[in-house]
């Protein structure tokens, strides 16, 4: 089990890369929350399999068809936000 924490910048708000970055999340098993930062990035705790994370953020390089995404920063998630996860939810913006 690993938990890692996405920044992804681009064209990536107001195209749908919140719900499609859920869909994809529960479809490969991963848990955890996305929500849109106030500088036009999205954020995202991903946790589960080590496969099933790499495969999510692959997918976060790409995201849904009307998305630009820039860059995706991959790090570690700090203390704040790794412990367990029971699903994977749409946090409120921040």
């Amino acid at each position: 089990m690993v938990t890692r924490l996405l920044r992804i910048s681009g064209r990536v708000q107001g195209v749908g890369f919140r719900d499609a970055l859920c869909y994809e999340a529960e479809r490969l098993g991963v848990v955890g929350w996305v929500r849109n930062r106030a500088d036009g990035s999205v954020e995202a705790v991903v946790q589960g399999e080590a496969d099933a994370v790499q495969t999510l953020i692959a997918w976060a390089r790409r995201g849904p068809p009307a998305a630009r995404v820039a860059e995706v920063r991959v790090a570690p998630a700090s203390a704040e936000f790794d412990r367990p996860y029971a699903r994977f939810e749409r946090r409120p913006s921040a």
